[in-house]
Order: C-alpha cells, then structure tokens, then sequence
C-alpha cells in the first residue's frame, strides 16, 4: 500500500509538458513586447528563461533556437560585464549538446575561473569538464582539484564547509576512475604524480585544458578582460 498522502498531487508529464509551453508563450510574448528602447539586460534575461525552456522542451528545433537566444544573451552580458549570467549562458549553450557546446563550455570555464562568481556555479562548469573529459586523461583530475581550491578561496563558514566535502568527493572519483584509487595512502601518491597540490602548477594546466578545447575560438578578447581586472 502507498503511504503518499491522499492529498498530495504529482503533475504528469503531459500537464508539466503544457506548463512549460504556456511559460515558453508567456516569455516570447513578453519579448516581443519590447522595444529598441528597452533595457538590453531585460531583453537577456527574457532570451535566457526563452532558452531555457525550449531545452526542458525538448522538440525538434528547440536547441538550435535555444544556442542563438542564448549567445545573443551571452553577448550583452558580456557588453555589461555581468560576468556570472554570461557563465550561465556558457552552461546552457553546452547543454545544447550542439557542434559548437564544447567551445561554449571552455568560454565559460575561462570566465567561472577568472572572475569570483558563485563558486558554485564555477563548480558546475568545472563537473561539466570532468564528465566530458575521459577516464584516463588528466585534465579532470586538474577541473576537479581546481574546484576544491575554488571552494576553498571564494567560501566561508559552514557553506565552505559543506562544499569542500562535495569537491573533495569529486577528486575521489576522479581519482578512483583515473587510476583505481582506494584509500588516502593511494591517493596521496596519485595526488603528488599528477602535480596536483600546488596551484601554481595546477592552474596553469587548467588553462592549457580550456585552450585546448577552445581552439582559438574566443568570443572575446582574453587580454583586454585581463586588462581590467582590479589589481591586488
């Protein structure tokens, strides 16, 4: 017998299906409701939620025109340095899993590792790494190690706390599904081979990986942001 309670209602994919086309209506409505005049963070945010519900959608179509409403939002972000939804956008053009996702996914490493966004979602960028990078390469032991220094730098209290133990199970598995390790011995050892306790050795790797699978392909002037950074 269910101990749900009787008064407890699920929706069904059907219902949640046509929920998400009402919003996605609703968005476009809005959208297109605004004018030359119109803030152009609006237009981003509003081009951002479109996206993301043509994705939970999921037709025939939808990603393509989910990836151009997304980096026409990442671009105005970009133009008004809200560095954190540019980010988000990156995540949501990878998950497009479209040709170009894995270029959008080393644009939006570059800015989650650059700028001090919400670790957690320079966190998420860097999972993202991970599981598209193969067991046996380095590179997601360096995204994972990475994380946890993120972690460590950019939290405080028990939020710190709770997140460090998440980052350090993904080293773990990282570990574990690079070279078998087990235990702490095991894992100190695989630490030290692969270089991965000083972040003067591990941060210029990560920045080798994102080179790597950009490509030359940057949708914007790496010098020119590193430029305007505030210096210490």
């Amino acid at each position: 017998m269910s101990n749900t309670p009787s008064n407890v209602e699920f929706t069904a994919p059907d219902e949640s299906k046509t929920f998400l086309k009402q919003e996605l209506a609703k968005k476009q409505k809005q959208l297109m409701q605004l004018t030359l005049d119109s803030d152009p963070l609006e237009r981003a945010n509003l081009q951002y939620d479109i996206s993301e519900l043509m994705l939970d959608i999921a037709k025939p179509g939808m990603p393509e025109a989910a990836w151009g409403m997304s980096k026409e939002s990442f671009k105005i972000y970009m133009q008004n340095k809200q560095w954190e939804d540019a980010v988000r956008c990156c995540d949501l053009l990878y998950r497009t899993e479209l040709p170009g996702s894995i270029v959008a996914l080393g644009n939006g490493l570059w800015l989650s590792v650059t700028y001090p966004i919400d670790p957690e979602l320079s966190i998420l960028m860097l999972n993202n790494l991970i599981e598209d990078t193969p067991a046996k390469a380095d590179g997601a032991a360096v995204a994972a190690v990475v994380a946890h220094h993120i972690a460590d730098l950019r939290l405080k209290g028990e939020k710190r706390d709770s997140i460090m133990f998440l980052t350090m199970n993904m080293i773990a598995k990282v570990a574990e599904r690079h070279s078998q390790v087990k235990n702490q011995e095991q894992m100190n050892f695989w630490m030290s081979k692969l270089e991965l306790n000083d972040p003067d050795i591990y941060l210029p790797r990560l920045a080798q990986v994102i080179d790597a699978i950009v490509a030359d392909t940057w949708w914007y002037d790496r010098d020119e942001l590193r430029a305007q950074l505030p210096v210490n």
